[in-house]
């Protein structure tokens, strides 16, 4: 019996590689001398695409008139048009679960950076300046403050929790109401205008773009933090540089850029803004596991007809193919 043909665009975490080979024929399509050539032989074949940041939108699903299923490689899902999949009777799904403490214990790790000033005090050691005087009493604590969340989903219930660890308490908008003991806003200004601390979990995409603009970082004001390990996307970063700049807001904690691998030029400027490439889940058991998922989201579709993780979009598809 013929195995399963899977494609596989670009270069994705070993877990992945390994968990595909038994059960699966994968095209590891970047080492193929001719992508082109190979893609116009067997995309008829092909019913099914691991991937991991490759863009999935109408062009793409339109190659392969057999695909049942993309299996993306991360909890956000913003490069792939799940709804033309859905259209199409394709199912997409993603990684969820696996990398929630990581990215809340990052979340964290930013806001004591971003508050306590902690990377410019390394700085500063390593500088040879403590020798000269003590570094500077920091201007921020975290005692007393107050935390708003943009997106109470699992990353941000475990953030919620830690916060609370620390004595921060906890308030947050959501498109919708939760049923937990946390405050909800259905104002996304007024939270900010009620707590000192904004973080970002909410996944990107266009209904999300810019949603923390200029009124809303006026409004968490001078002694705001904003830290952010959703997607760059979600902030307008020319207007976080000019509060930065003007002390609108105190200080920001990033792992997320618009434009990344691109970060803008103001951000490398400012000593005011906490800066990392990226790294929220950026862990070997972390990942690993989310590679897992993505081989058993295609293990179980193949093998059952219903997948693991189907992300919402592709909800109704699965209910209606009898998952």
């Amino acid at each position: 019996m013929s195995r399963p043909l899977v494609l596989m665009p670009g270069p994705m975490n070993r877990s992945v590689q390994e968990g595909l080979a038994e059960g699966f024929e994968v095209i590891r399509l970047w080492e193929a001398e001719n992508p082109d050539a190979l893609l116009a032989e067997r995309a008829r074949d092909i019913v099914g695409a691991a991937v991991g940041g490759t863009t999935v939108d109408a062009a793409f699903l339109d190659q392969f008139p057999k695909l049942q299923i993309v299996s993306s490689f991360g909890v956000g899902y913003d490069k792939i048009d799940a709804t033309a999949a859905a259209e199409r009777g394709v199912v997409v799904t993603n990684t969820p679960g696996v990398l929630d403490d990581e990215v809340a214990d990052t979340a964290l790790g930013l806001l004591l950076m971003t508050a306590r000033e902690l990377p410019q005090a390394e700085r500063y050691l390593r500088a040879g300046k403590w020798h000269e005087r003590p570094y500077p009493l920091t201007p921020a604590t975290l005692k007393g403050r107050r935390m708003g969340i943009l997106g109470l989903g699992r990353i941000g219930e475990a953030i919620a929790h830690r916060a609370a660890a620390f004595g921060i308490s906890v308030a947050y908008h959501n498109r919708r109401r939760k049923d937990v003991d946390f405050p909800y806003y259905e104002s996304l200004v007024e939270l900010a205008r009620d707590v000192d601390i904004l973080t970002i979990v909410i996944p990107g995409g266009d209904g999300t773009r810019q949603l923390v603009n200029a009124e809303v970082l006026a409004a968490l004001g001078p002694d705001g933090i904003l830290i952010n390990v959703a997607r760059g996307t979600v902030v307008d970063e020319a207007a976080l540089v000019d509060a930065l700049r003007s002390r609108t807001i105190l200080a920001a904690g990033l792992d997320v850029f618009e434009h990344e691998p691109d970060v803008h030029p103001g951000l490398l400027e400012l000593d005011n803004a906490v800066l990392l490439p990226h790294v929220g889940s950026a862990s070997v058991p972390t990942r690993d596991a989310m590679g897992r998922l993505v081989v058993e989201n295609l293990v179980s579709w193949f093998g059952t007809g219903v997948p693991v993780t189907p992300v919402q979009e592709s909800a109704d598809l699965v209910r209606r193919l009898g998952g």
